[in-house]
């Protein structure tokens, strides 16, 4: 009997990356992927908490702080959905207690989450209720604010754009997608006028915002492999865009950068597969591999400047760049920081609240940290 792709597809995105990285779907007795034990160094880096803030209680893939102006949004899957100052780590306003499986996404004006059942929710700028719409399937990615819009990545394949200000749809966006999809840190990128997203087929759409027109698309990595699992090739993280250059990365694939000046055409690309996604400091791309060895290549051409691998298996987090060093979360609840000139340690911070799943947030005034047991944390970065 033939099983309904729908429900493949239902299971698979159950799953999280560490159920599919490393030792495969899964457990292993061998030892090769089991996480690397903490190294001892020498600090060169000053690193403190700033101020520690419970927002609500879990953490999830789904879930990622964001930075407008002065103000962090964030949200957690048991419901809370919160604005806090960055400066003091102060609650602005706090609502909600339903669970949620996705958030958040602000502009400052407007902030969005996803229920447990595909329903979107926005709030104005003081944290009152503005409207509720139903999405055409679950949402596991946060949603993507501004533009005037409000975007949702769907388990369909689909992003449907919500007006701001009515919560009434706009416009849908649909591609084929392959029979299974991942549940990790994903993140679409708003720019002005336009949208970004990786899609589950290695691939990556910029959409103008308001028409709902496709762009331009391009193929980050092709899908290979004889099983489903093997096929997976989604795009992870935000994709990322410098000046005339737009770059995206996938699972079990690579990282590819284009040139929307020359049409999108492919200007470099790595065998460099990541189950996180990506960060960059203008010059140089940081990234995770799928066996947690942390990478910086060259934003021009993506030759390799250094790599460090004290880090194997750790199952590290989206990453963020952090004064002289580039920031990753682990499975235990660390912060490690790595020189961005040579990868090598810097210093280690224990946040606790178990694994760092959200993705990590450059601030001006440091890292921002959500922890899994629900804390919003703000790391300072000195000399």
């Amino acid at each position: 009997m033939r099983i309904p792709v729908r429900f493949i597809r239902a299971a698979v995105l159950g799953l999280t990356v560490a159920g599919l990285s490393g030792c495969g779907l899964f457990s292993s007795p061998d030892a090769r992927f089991d996480p690397a034990p903490l190294v001892d160094y020498t600090p060169t880096l000053s690193v403190a908490t700033r101020w520690s803030t419970s927002i609500g209680s879990g953490g999830d893939y789904g879930f990622a702080p964001q930075l407008v102006g002065d103000t962090v949004y964030a949200a957690t899957p048991s419901g809370a959905v919160a604005a806090v100052d960055l400066a003091s780590g102060a609650v602005r306003w706090r609502v909600g207690d339903e669970p949620l499986q996705a958030g958040v996404g602000s502009d400052g004006r407007t902030t969005a989450v996803v229920t447990g059942k595909g329903v979107v929710v926005a709030y104005d700028a003081q944290g009152k209720e503005l409207w509720r719409s139903q999405a055409a399937s679950a949402v596991n990615v946060p949603p993507a604010v501004g533009n005037g819009i409000v975007a949702v990545r769907t388990t369909d394949y689909r992003i449907q754009a919500f007006d701001e200000s009515t919560g009434k749809l706009r416009w849908n966006v649909q591609r084929p997608g392959p029979a299974l999809a991942l549940r990790t840190s994903i993140r679409m990128a708003v720019v002005p006028n336009l949208l970004i997203a990786g899609m589950p087929n290695g691939r990556l759409l910029v959409i103008d915002a308001a028409s709902g027109a496709v762009r331009w698309e391009g193929s980050v990595s092709a899908s290979r492999g004889a099983s489903d699992l093997e096929r997976i090739s989604d795009v992870v993280g935000e994709p990322l865009a410098a000046g005339p250059l737009l770059c995206g990365v996938s699972y079990q694939g690579r990282i590819t950068c284009f040139d929307v000046s020359q049409g999108g055409r492919a200007i470099w690309s790595q065998d460099i597969a990541s189950s996180t996604g990506m960060t960059m400091d203008g010059q140089h791309l940081y990234l995770p591999d799928m066996r947690d060895v942390v990478h910086a290549l060259d934003l021009k051409d993506g030759h390799e400047l250094w790599k460090q691998s004290s880090l194997l298996n750790r199952r590290l987090s989206a990453p963020a760049v952090a004064g002289r060093a580039v920031a990753v979360g682990d499975f235990e609840g660390y912060l490690h920081f790595l020189s961005r000139a040579d990868g090598s340690p810097m210093a280690r911070l224990q946040v606790g609240g178990g694994p760092i799943t959200s993705a990590l947030l450059a601030t001006p005034r440091g890292v921002v940290v959500q922890t899994g047991g629900g804390n919003l944390m703000l790391v300072g970065v000195g000399d």
